[in-house]
């Protein structure tokens, strides 16, 4: 399957902020664990507000938990960035 461009499922999910691409797009980057202050750090975001979209990305099954406070990307979040996910699955109610 051809790999989608991110920015254009982004847009069709609605409550997506900035930052969600951000941070989606920092683990695809980096496979690694990370927590809030290391991501907000890398893109260029606060803190609190990076750990905020984290949970929502989390609740959202796009991210991991590997420990409190520590994430990662999910498989759910790869498939979602190789385009193999209907970003209108994504609509919260």
């Amino acid at each position: 399957m051809v790999k989608r461009d991110i920015r254009e499922m982004v847009e069709r999910v609605s409550w997506f902020s900035p930052i969600d691409y951000e941070i989606l797009e920092f683990f695809e980057d980096h496979d690694i664990l990370a927590s809030p202050k290391v991501i907000g750090v890398n893109i260029d975001y606060d803190r609190q507000y990076t750990s905020k979209r984290c949970r929502v990305l989390l609740d959202e099954g796009l991210l991991d938990q590997a420990q409190s406070g520590i994430y990662m990307l999910s498989d759910r979040g790869r498939s979602f960035l190789a385009g193999e996910v209907d970003p209108d699955t994504l609509e919260r109610s």
